[in-house]
Parts: C-alpha cells; sequence; structure tokens
C-alpha cells in the first residue's frame, strides 16, 4: 500500500499547522518552504482541507491558516480516507478493471482488500494529536518558537 504525495503532503500540512501555538497563522509559503514542496500543489491540498472543515483560512493582509479542530478531533485514517483518490491496490479492484483469468476463482483480492482494511483500521486508531506529542522537537527541525 502506498499513499500519494497529495495525501502525504495533506497530513504534513495537519502537522505542521498541529505544532503552532493556539491560533497562530501559518502560511502557505511558509509550509511548502518548511517541506520544501511545491507552494502551487500545497494551495490545492489547502483548499481541500478548508472544504473538508480541518483547516480554517483568514484571508487578507494578516491572514494564513490554521487547524478549524483540535488535534485531538482529527483522525488520521478519515483524513487518509478523505485525501486519497482511491484504494485500487491492483487493477481487478476497479469497477471495469482488466478481467483476469483467473478472476472466478481468485483468493489474492480477497487477501489484499483484507490487507488493505488492516491499513486504515490502524490509521483510524490515530489522531493529529497522538502525531505531534514531540512538538519540542518537531518545532526545533522547522525553527519554529517553542510552545
Amino acid at each position: 500500500m502506498r499513499l500519494t504525495n497529495y495525501t502525504d503532503y495533506s497530513l504534513r500540512v495537519l502537522m505542521y499547522l498541529a505544532i503552532k501555538k493556539d491560533g497562530e497563522l501559518s502560511t502557505i509559503l511558509e509550509i511548502a518552504e518548511s517541506y520544501n514542496i511545491s507552494k502551487n500543489h500545497l494551495m490545492k491540498i489547502i483548499h481541500q482541507l478548508g472544504q473538508l472543515g480541518y483547516i480554517e483560512t483568514i484571508r487578507g493582509r494578516n491572514g494564513g491558516i490554521k487547524l478549524a479542530k483540535h488535534p485531538k478531533d482529527i483522525n488520521i485514517g478519515e483524513v487518509v480516507s478523505k485525501t486519497e483518490e482511491d484504494f485500487h491496490i491492483v487493477n481487478c479492484f476497479k469497477e471495469g478493471g482488466n478481467y483476469c483469468a483467473i478472476s472466478p476463482a481468485c483468493k489474492l483480492k480477497h487477501a489484499l482488500n483484507e490487507a488493505l482494511q488492516a491499513f486504515l483500521n490502524v490509521l483510524y486508531g490515530y489522531t493529529l494529536e497522538e502525531l505531534v506529542t514531540n512538538k519540542n522537537e518537531l518545532n526545533l527541525l522547522f525553527r519554529l518558537s517553542q510552545n
């Protein structure tokens, strides 16, 4: 199982915002530079995270972005499920996917589906708060002021 960069960056944005002081705003440029990722790609992610209710965007000269929820209320499995385009591990998972000669008797698809569900269940067991319990260390890595 491999997550897309889109989901990876979505999780990174949420982690970055979670280590900021309560109410402190961040900018897309600040986050993009911190992770060395594309500002344009990040703009799409920020837009979707806002639509999903995970972040709040404040427009204007002193605007920026911040978490819209407390980190303990943001479930990682939910974020992954909402930001991943699909979970088609193999082509036969896709509706109308390529027909395989052994499809009628194949047990591989069932095993892979079971593995996918186990993967997601583990992620549903974590909140954003649990991923940033090392705030001081993360702040040092980002060169942010200590909370």
